[in-house]
């Protein structure tokens, strides 16, 4: 077998690797609340979570072309799939690192600082422009947006049912949770998804499979959706206890709150602006801010601040992986 064709199918396999990663990394993303609330039991909550992964994965194609052709410009060839290839293993080493000790940290940033770390160790073009507009302001800006959307919502739940039965209130809105957390899933499959079809899409450029200006291959989506739909089923239980209990204690109207504003910023930075923001971020900045509207001790601020140390460290931590995997994969390949 061709060299170059055997590299292809082996990023390919990563690729999708680190997708299932993403997916069992990020499935308390959607429902952790909703199973805090006692909403969805655990396991019907992950096959709805799996189901609308699929189904958002399918939806748009805009993040993934952000990925695939605005933040590096590898050479074609064995040396530009060394490079894929760097990457992504940079991603899943820092993803399994958090998940081990239950750290909700970004798989997108994961996955952008992998692509950083191994194109400035090969000294590939990286699109600065593109990380800076395309990653960075919207890495800061959707937790900010999350937490006070997700404030804002939980206010006006406070005033709207300030003399409404408790019990009834929160028995509506568990209910509600159902779709709420579906909708976060299906933001999700549609953000996170995408990432891989677009290093999946990189490689085949790379390896002269495809042309930059080339739609999305279809099977690159379906296997895509695959992958992260199956990761999302197997779980990620450590993650889920951290989101749903250590950060702040969780009412079924929070739930909802924090749910549909995370799943509100989902959509508008992948479909109006092809972003690859962080669905984690988002949904625990929501959760922050559904405890701080309520009482701003109910967050625990001491757990939030881990989190956030994980959040800086996550590019960083996920680039010097890349660089030194591309640093073996040349000696080995080329």
């Amino acid at each position: 077998m061709d060299l170059t064709l055997a590299l292809i199918i082996g990023v390919v396999v990563i690729a999708l690797a680190f997708d299932y990663t993403n997916g069992f990394h990020d499935a308390a993303n959607a429902v952790a609340t909703a199973v805090s609330t006692q909403a969805l039991k655990p396991r019907t909550a992950l096959i709805m979570a799996a189901g609308m992964n699929f189904l958002g994965a399918n939806l748009g194609t805009q993040v993934a072309s952000t990925v695939g052709k605005g933040i590096i410009d590898a050479p074609k060839g064995t040396h530009g799939l060394v490079i894929v290839a760097a990457s992504l293993i940079g991603a899943i080493a820092w993803n399994l690192v958090t998940w081990y000790f239950g750290l909700p940290s970004s798989s997108s940033h994961a996955l952008i600082g992998g692509m950083v770390g191994a194109a400035l160790a090969s000294s590939s073009v990286i699109h600065w422009e593109g990380v800076f507009h395309k990653v960075v302001i919207p890495m800061i800006l959707s937790p900010v947006v999350g937490f006070t959307l997700a404030g804002a919502i939980m206010v006006a739940f406070l005033w709207i049912f300030r003399r409404s039965n408790a019990p009834t209130v929160n028995r509506n809105f568990r209910r509600s949770q159902v779709l709420s957390s579906a909708a976060l899933a299906l933001g999700h499959g549609l953000q996170d998804a995408q990432k891989t079809m677009g290093v999946i899409f990189l490689a085949l450029v790379v390896g002269g499979f495809q042309h930059t200006g080339d739609p999305i291959p279809q099977w690159v989506i379906i296997s895509a959706a695959s992958a992260i739909a199956l990761g999302t089923y197997a779980g990620g239980w450590r993650i889920m206890r951290t989101l749903g209990r250590r950060i702040s204690a969780v009412t079924p109207p929070q739930g909802f709150a924090s749910e549909s504003a995370a799943a509100s910023v989902l959509y508008i930075a992948a479909i109006g602006f092809g972003a690859p923001i962080s669905t984690t971020h988002t949904v625990t900045s929501s959760i922050m801010g559904v405890g701080a509207a309520k009482r701003f001790s109910a967050v625990r601020w001491g757990v939030a601040l881990n989190i956030v140390t994980g959040w800086v460290l996550t590019i960083p931590a996920a680039a010097l992986v890349g660089a030194l995997c591309y640093y073996g994969f040349h000696w080995i390949f080329e």
